[in-house]
């Protein structure tokens, strides 16, 4: 019969697997209390960072629906769960590992899919959540100003345009209202020539 502590640990465990944005393994042997300490500061709010128990550890995975990660439960296990910025906690894990050799990445889970080692190396190479806003939203504003230069543009040149030909009118009237009156008058006369009255008039001699 498990015991009521292991029952609540795999509990507590299943619902971290299952709320985290990703999940990252790691071995610790031979850190120090206090190097422990110094790594949960480091990563923040981002991350909880909790030493478990492999066999417990396995049945929370399973429970939470992830296979494959026995192979990477082997040693002392910590884990990284990460609630937050996945690339900035990556990065924070990858950096104390250099700086610290006895820390080594496993792998982890992310979107229900088993990491390898390498896979959490490139997850921490991903620019942070920050910075890809950032570029995001610069992109959005230049896209923005170029859509306001593109409708400015066509108004701005209609009105130098009619600004050019009211200028040129004032100048030579005949440019607009000159050039309309003979077409203006042709109706007229072409309407007298076809009346009825005119046909029966009789020639001048």
């Amino acid at each position: 019969m498990a015991r009521p502590d292991k029952v609540a640990t795999v509990k507590e465990l299943t619902a971290r697997f299952s709320d985290s944005d990703a999940v990252v393994l790691t071995e610790y042997r031979g850190l120090s209390v206090s190097a422990l300490k110094e790594l949960r500061r480091s990563l923040g709010d981002e991350a909880t960072y909790a030493v478990t128990k492999n066999t417990l550890t396995q049945r929370a995975a399973k429970d939470a629906g992830i296979d494959g990660l026995d192979d990477k439960l082997v040693g002392p296990t910590a884990v990284a769960f990460i609630n937050g910025d996945v690339a900035t906690v990556a990065k924070g894990l990858r950096d104390f590992a250099k700086a610290n050799p006895l820390l080594v990445l496993k792998g982890g889970v992310m979107d229900g899919r088993v990491l390898g080692a390498e896979d959490v190396t490139k997850l921490a190479d991903l620019e942070s959540r920050e910075v890809l806003l950032a570029k995001l939203a610069g992109a959005m504003k230049a896209s923005m100003s170029n859509a306001a230069a593109l409708f400015a543009a066509p108004l701005t040149e209609a009105v130098r345009t009619f600004a050019a030909l009211q200028a040129a009118a004032e100048e030579n009237p005949e440019l607009i209202g000159g050039a309309g009156t003979p077409a203006a008058e042709a109706p007229a006369a072409q309407e007298q020539q076809d009346s009825p009255a005119a046909a029966e008039e009789p020639a001048a001699e």
